[in-house]
């Protein structure tokens, strides 16, 4: 029970927790019925109002007779005194009597909340829906191929709901609206993202895609801030419309209440979130009968190819996907024991990129395109046979394959032999510069940085992620609070903060592995089977040791479709790495490219001038 003072009733934090749970279940915190309506007393100030007079506070140690719940909320914003100075007679009660007030007192409050409130019903509380996201809209325009695009940029997010139907979660974007071009429903929509699995959009945002892109140099660190910022000449934005998308966990978008993010953490968990976010952006924006394409970057390739039967089933054809530094057969990329195929498929990545930094040891063809077919053909044939043999290959066989790895990686006869004829990337990464005490990088071969282990059997760090990760996280937290309007109170996430990814598939089937390694190529290929019309573009970087072009290319020629259906793949190689688009002079090339594709395969005439 309370403690009394003279003219306030003060109660102890276990039953004010017992009105704030019946104040909870009524959904509406400002309408809790009145103490004093529900009893017949009379009254003199609010009840749940501010404390309008003094109150004596009191320590747990205080005796309570009058328990009603064991849990103790301490954050709760409910005041500690319920009743202002009252006169009702009835109060002048003596001090033994008073406990039955209160007792009253809740028991009225009880009648009062929904049966669904109410302990022991099976029913949970009234959840308060979640607020709506803010919306940051802005116009600007610039000059893309000789012509003004103007402009909208929308800040914002789409609510997302779980399978009962409730709110589960905020996926935010940005979005790029011409509006002086062909009018909506006519303009291609890209819907674009990164990879990770946990990493946020604004690499592809800042880099390429958005009219706006940060400078950094072609190979090297960018160095300490500020970083310069331009305006992105080769945007797509004067032919397509274009949403950046950040999945939940990266960039702004989040769970809502208790919804844990493994719900959103997965293949096909993280599939089926984007397919509900694009069907709810569609009506948002009254886009339903434009072009559609996605453009994803490294993981973000396996995203699109599961992501299309997604979309697919929802009635929803895509006009084209691009794959952009493609993984979706990942035993391709993950060196495991028993399995030579990712040796087999890295083989020429080494080969460029070992040229690029010249450490063959004999002169090679002087064409690059010449290098990479004898390389390529080598690896599927003689290579790729003394693998399958095993320990079962003859020692001169064995010789000569150990004397060609070295022509072809630059890496020494001893270190092929200790490797028994299969090198990793990491190990190639760690030990073709070692006796320089560098190492190669992973996304792109051509950066290269002091090692932090000479002795270590891979690089301590990639030099081009720490070459540039600086300059593109500041550049656009910057643009979007200088730019873009942003102010809000989100933190922008670019990576991190995503665990535990599930790489299991949700139906097993053909499609999974179910040991870690899964294989997504054959989801890609069903979609082009329900969709004759749909086209891949498939773009690689030479010097990607992360997702070999080679590798690509072979999960590309090996998912089982008819020529007709093939002839729906085009590839276009970049002498560059993972990100191509870091490097200026490949722009146009991007520019070129990106546009032929959206254009030939929309239908849509280029806007006019």
């Amino acid at each position: 029970m309370g403690i009394h003072d003279d003219d306030v009733l003060v109660v102890d934090d276990h039953e004010r927790v017992a009105v704030e749970h019946l104040r909870r279940g009524l959904g509406q915190p400002d309408a809790v019925p009145d103490l004093h309506e529900l009893v017949g007393v009379g009254r003199r100030g609010p009840i749940l109002g501010p404390q309008r007079t003094r109150r004596r506070q009191r320590g747990h140690g205080e005796r309570c007779t009058n328990r009603q719940s064991k849990s103790v909320s301490h954050g709760s914003s409910l005041p500690a005194v319920y009743n202002t100075r009252m006169r009702s007679p009835l109060l002048r009660l003596p001090a033994k009597a008073r406990p039955a007030l209160t007792l009253i007192c809740i028991a009225a409050l009880a009648t009062a909340v929904p049966a669904r409130a109410q302990e022991g019903d099976g029913e949970p509380a009234a959840a308060k829906p979640p607020s709506p996201p803010g919306r940051w809209e802005t116009s600007h325009s610039i000059e893309v191929g000789g012509e003004t695009v103007e402009y909208d940029a929308v800040v914002t997010g789409i609510r997302l709901d779980n399978d009962d139907g409730a709110p589960a979660a905020q996926l935010w974007y940005t979005a790029y609206f011409r509006t002086n071009g062909a009018s909506p429903q006519q303009r291609p929509l890209v819907f674009s993202y990164n990879g990770g699995p946990g990493s946020a959009s604004f690499w592809l945002h800042m880099g390429i895609m958005g009219p706006r892109r940060v400078v950094t140099p072609d190979v090297g660190p960018q160095g300490a801030p500020p970083y310069p910022l331009e305006d992105n000449a080769w945007t797509i934005l004067d032919i397509a419309d274009i949403v950046m998308v950040d999945p939940v966990g990266t960039g702004f978008s989040h769970t809502l209440g208790e919804t844990p993010g493994s719900d959103y953490w997965g293949i096909d968990e993280d599939a089926k979130s984007l397919a509900q976010f694009i069907r709810r952006f569609l009506s948002v924006h009254d886009r339903w009968n434009s072009p559609r394409y996605l453009l994803g970057e490294s993981y973000g390739t396996t995203r699109s190819a599961v992501l299309a039967g997604h979309l697919q089933r929802a009635n929803i054809d895509l006009n084209g996907i691009v794959l952009v530094s493609s993984v979706l057969q990942f035993n391709t990329i993950q060196f495991a024991p028993g399995d030579d195929l990712p040796y087999i498929v890295n083989l020429p990545s080494y080969t460029v990129a070992a040229r690029y930094l010249d450490a063959l040891p004999e002169k090679t063809p002087a064409d690059l395109e010449t290098l990479m077919a004898e390389v390529e053909e080598w690896a599927l044939t003689d290579y790729a046979t003394a693998l399958l043999r095993g320990s079962t290959l003859d020692a001169d066989t064995r010789a000569r394959v150990v004397d060609r790895l070295h022509r072809y990686t630059g890496l020494s006869h001893d270190f092929i032999e200790k490797s028994d004829l299969r090198v990793t990337a990491p190990a190639f990464e760690a030990e073709l510069l070692r006796d320089e005490g560098k190492v190669v990088g992973r996304l792109d071969a051509r950066f290269t940085g002091p090692a932090g282990d000479t002795l270590g059997a891979r690089p301590s760090h990639d030099p081009q992620s720490t070459a540039i990760s600086s300059a593109y996280t500041s550049a656009f937290n910057s643009y979007l609070r200088s730019e873009l309007g942003y102010d809000g109170d989100r933190e922008y996430v670019p990576s991190g903060a995503v665990r535990d990814w599930n790489w299991g598939r949700v139906s097993a089937g053909r499609f999974s592995r179910g040991d870690g390694t899964p294989n997504v190529a054959p989801d890609l290929a069903a979609a082009m089977r329900r969709n004759p019309a749909l086209e891949v573009l498939l773009i690689n970087g030479l010097y990607d040791l992360a997702t070999p072009y080679f590798a690509a290319v072979w999960t590309m020629d090996h998912m089982g479709l008819p020529p007709e259906l093939r002839a729906n793949i085009q590839r276009e190689d970049f002498a560059a790495g993972h990100m191509m688009y870091v490097e200026q002079s490949l722009l146009p090339q991007w520019k070129e490219t990106l546009d032929a594709f959206i254009l030939r395969t929309s239908g849509s005439p280029r806007d006019p001038d």
